[in-house]
């Protein structure tokens, strides 16, 4: 089937545009952490379903020590700390603007590279990295509108709180993306991408539970399940974004290059604007539709080879 890749990467951004809309929806009705550790649970039991039924295990037991400890300081710095930072930005400041500070993940994680592992970078990928500083600078330094402005379409309010945890989000992915890569790799070649996932999940989810426990807030975690209609927004986002997401981003790779799929994965910024405008109701201003453009643009530019 020709375009195969194409469909199935414009597939993972619908996932993940959609998914983030629900996640956005339950952190609303009972606060970001407890959605976070249910998100994570979720996540753990589909994983392990597919990975029993893929290669016949529910974790992978069989990677090497080095490995698990990199990927489990990945899930505790990505999964853990920067989701939390991501679901108190999603209620700060919405998905369309935290999705968009998120979208500096792939200069961050070049940046990292390029100092930590030596990695080289041309004038254009340099230049791309600007250019999506740039894009974002442009949307998030807007100002907010005025009071008066038609109820139609409301203008979502940025602050400052909200652009710092969308910035701990978006180190919290890189930092984690970069410690994934080095306890995937090995000598042989690179481990299983779905049980690394489960891997880094475990861990975030352990470090869930000892937060819960130390502060004693289980009590939000059972308020958060009595509350059916968080649990179904929860539940469905769990298995649109980080299951079927994540799946079908892995599925890219065996069609496009790492280049040509990332450049369709950093869409997301661009393909969330109709649903803030017809799902949230939010004016979305020809200042920030050009911002998310030029956004994507850096990243295209910054993942060309």
């Amino acid at each position: 089937m020709p375009y195969t890749g194409e469909v199935i990467a414009i597939a993972t951004v619908l996932c993940w545009t959609i998914g983030i809309q629900f996640f956005e929806a339950a952190a609303k009705r009972v606060g970001p952490t407890p959605v976070n550790i249910i998100r994570i649970t979720m996540a753990l039991v589909l994983f392990g379903i597919f990975l029993f039924f893929k290669n016949g295990y529910i974790i992978p037991l069989d990677f090497p020590l080095e490995s698990w400890l990199l990927l489990s300081l990945s899930g505790v710095i990505g999964f853990f700390l920067g989701d939390i930072c991501l679901f108190k930005a999603l209620v700060e400041i919405g998905p369309r603007i935290s999705l968009l500070i998120f979208s500096l993940t792939a200069p961050t994680t070049a940046l990292i590279g390029w100092v930590f592992l030596s990695e080289t970078y041309g004038i254009h990928q340099w230049s791309g990295m600007l250019i999506t500083l740039a894009g974002v600078g442009l949307v998030i330094f807007e100002k907010n509108q005025p009071q008066n402005y038609p109820k139609q379409l409301r203008q979502r309010t940025i602050t400052l709180k909200g652009i710092l945890f969308g910035i701990g989000a978006m180190l919290g992915q890189s930092v984690g993306y970069v410690m994934s890569k080095a306890g995937m790799q090995t000598d042989t070649g690179y481990l299983d991408a779905f049980g690394a996932t489960q891997i880094r999940a475990l861990a975030a989810f352990i470090c869930f539970v000892l937060l819960f426990t130390l502060t004693r807030k289980w009590h939000q975690v059972n308020l958060a399940i009595k509350d059916t209609r968080a649990l179904v927004f929860t539940a469905t986002g769990a298995f649109i974004g980080p299951f079927i997401g994540v799946s079908l981003s892995l599925m890219v790779l065996h069609y496009l290059s790492t280049g040509v799929a990332s450049t369709f994965l950093s869409m997301t910024p661009v393909c969330i604007i109709p649903f803030s405008i017809f799902l949230h109701k939010e004016h979305v201003s020809l200042r920030a539709f050009l911002g998310a453009i030029i956004a994507v643009t850096g990243i295209q530019l910054l993942m060309t080879g």
